[in-house]
């Protein structure tokens, strides 16, 4: 046995000494076996670092080990967020008494930290284990009463006056993986420097064995947060608007439903037919490949339900599995075509901005990977506009916003309510347009025509490529910043940026459009990408945050010059992004 192996060995015979989960340590128990007798593979994989902060805080594959999702990490995961909150003095209150009613009162000793949970493997656990820490560490603690969308926590945070919030959850993932996303008393995602501040404390935890972690001390709270987050829903919709759209509607196996269902008959919309094979929470996730919208065949069963109903509906809707996100689907051509996660974006801007804009919150925003046709639609409306680095928790965080999205099927429509990407207000909004549409006798897809005119037709897309071996992204990225390509399907590169030395905010839509927009440039913090402009076209590339995955965002701009013009210009579009695809992938070595 090498120094290596005796040393990895004795690492992992510790952590297994202080696992609390007997699943996670007859697993380990296992594999420390196998490393007895040669076969270090397994434990080299486990024990190669620690499960670090990412897009959307931990995410990874449950197992035993650092490396994993297990009751081990998230122990410490909790204590070092209890640490960080009592280093910022946090513990000592702030809240509002009465967890379960509508607040006010006097504050009360201990920071509050509430914790919310979906439906996935472990995940219970993982909210418990949270809770127990917290109290431990003299703060409190209120759980969610049961499996409940993230957007439900991520307003809890704000409503009952939280230091912290904590979402166990891995939203789209795989079945085999879990997360935990904490947000701060402001009730949006952690940003730097306070991921490595939770980081630093995470890291100070010598043993489990030091975290106090009680039987009892905290709250399990009632459905009175879930009502005042369905009362909240109210304010999405414009009094007196037409609630007629009908809709199919799938929760892909995760909490979405009962929610959904709940706001859609508070607002008086037709109830949705259920996609019932994946109407129940199931971890599994059965049906699908992966849980999210956006994956190929994830939406089938909903096309096959709509396809089925006597009457055809106006509308598919699903949300991914923690219903943060919302996918939109509409009858085309004789069949179903499921938006863009960028034209959904748009078409809710322009909504918004049609109802009028006022008061102090009237920015609207998005990150850099989504479409350009936001600027286009706030400097035709004269309002501010911004972008921020990929990830809801720079959204957010936007001063003065009103609306955000981000091309991955996630729309902030309600920033006071929910600091966060919401499908449910998300899919309300949707079906609210979607009504008025059909009462004037037109759909979604002739409101995304008269974006194409008013601005050009902005066409996007995808190329994401999910690697077993992390180091073919980080090859990718190397290639490309060594050799970045001259042109892309014929056109030429005009600048190419690395992300990692920060950005000026807004220069793509210089060259998109020619035309400036009005987007703020003081720049943008460095983030591991790299940015592309052509001659009408744009690319981004960059890992993904929350999976293993090389992502590419592409855009394309087409002018438009009449109605007449349109199915030419879908054509071009098409067209180029396929061959930028071919190309990038090509100088990519992917």
């Amino acid at each position: 046995m090498t120094a290596e192996g005796s040393e990895l060995l004795d690492r992992a015979k510790t952590w297994l000494a202080e696992d609390p989960d007997p699943e996670t340590r007859e697993e380990l128990a296992k594999l420390i076996e196998a490393g007895e007798t040669g076969d270090l593979s397994a434990l080299r994989e486990r024990f190669s670092g620690t499960l670090q902060f990412g897009t959307a805080g931990l995410r990874g594959e449950l197992g035993a080990g650092p490396m994993r999702m297990n009751r081990a990490v998230v122990v410490r995961a909790a204590a070092g967020l209890a640490g960080y909150l009592k280093a910022k003095g946090q513990d000592q209150g702030g809240e509002r008494e009465g967890l379960s009613g509508e607040g006010g009162g006097e504050r009360r000793a201990g920071g509050l930290v509430v914790i919310g949970y979906d439906a996935r493997h472990k995940s219970a656990d993982f909210a418990r284990d949270t809770a127990a820490v917290m109290v431990g560490a003299g703060l409190r603690a209120a759980v969610l009463p049961r499996p409940l969308p993230t957007p439900v926590l991520a307003f809890a945070v704000r409503h009952l006056g939280a230091v912290a919030g904590v979402e166990v959850t891995a939203s789209h993932n795989p079945p085999r993986d879990n997360g935990y996303k904490v947000y701060l008393g402001d009730g949006s995602q952690i940003v730097p420097p306070a991921d490595a501040e939770i980081a630093a404390e995470i890291d100070a935890v010598a043993s489990l064995h030091d975290v106090p972690r009680p039987d009892s001390g905290w709250e399990i709270l009632d459905d009175s947060v879930l009502e005042a987050y369905l009362a909240r829903t109210d304010a999405v919709l414009a009094a007196g608007s037409p609630r007629t759209a009908r809709t199919v509607y799938t929760a892909m196996h995760g909490v979405g439903r009962d929610t959904l269902l709940a706001a859609f008959a508070r607002a008086g919309f037709p109830e949705p037919v259920l996609v019932t094979e994946q109407a129940e929470p199931d971890p599994d996730f059965p049906t699908v490949a992966f849980p999210n919208p956006e994956e190929p065949g994830a939406m089938d069963l909903s096309f096959a339900t709509a396809r089925a109903l006597p009457e055809a509906p106006d509308l598919i809707i699903a949300n991914d599995p923690d219903a943060d996100r919302c996918a939109v689907a509409v009858p085309d051509r004789g069949d179903w075509r499921m938006l863009r996660g960028d034209e959904v974006g748009a078409l809710l801007a322009a909504h918004l901005v049609k109802r009028g804009v006022t008061g102090d919150a009237t920015v609207l925003a998005e990150s850099i990977v989504s479409s350009s046709l936001l600027g286009r639609i706030a400097e035709a409306a004269s309002l501010p506009y911004e972008e921020t680095l990929t990830g809801f928790k720079w959204i957010a965080r936007v001063e003065g916003l009103r609306y955000g999205y981000e091309e991955a099927l996630g729309y902030c429509v309600d920033p006071e309510g929910v600091r966060d990407k919401d499908g449910i207000t998300a899919a309300l909004l949707v079906a609210e347009l979607a009504s008025e549409l059909k009462e004037q006798g037109r759909t979604l897809l002739d409101a995304l025509d008269d974006l194409a005119l008013a601005h050009g037709l902005h066409a996007t897309d995808q190329l994401s490529v999910r690697v077993e071996d992390l180091s073919v992204i980080a090859d990718a990225m190397r290639r490309l910043r060594e050799a970045p390509p001259a042109e892309l399907a014929g056109l030429a590169v005009t600048a190419a940026e690395d992300l990692s030395r920060g950005a000026s905010q807004g220069g793509e839509r210089e060259a998109l459009s020619g035309q400036g927009g009005g987007g703020r440039r003081a720049g943008l913090p460095p983030t591991d990408g790299l940015r592309y402009t052509l001659d009408g076209a744009r690319v981004i590339v960059r890992p993904s945050g929350t999976e293993p995955k090389l992502k590419c965002y592409l855009e394309v701009v087409v002018p438009v010059a009449d109605e007449a013009g349109l199915e030419a210009a879908r054509a071009r579009g098409a067209e180029l992004l396929t061959a930028i695809k071919r190309d990038l992938a090509a100088a990519a070595g992917i």
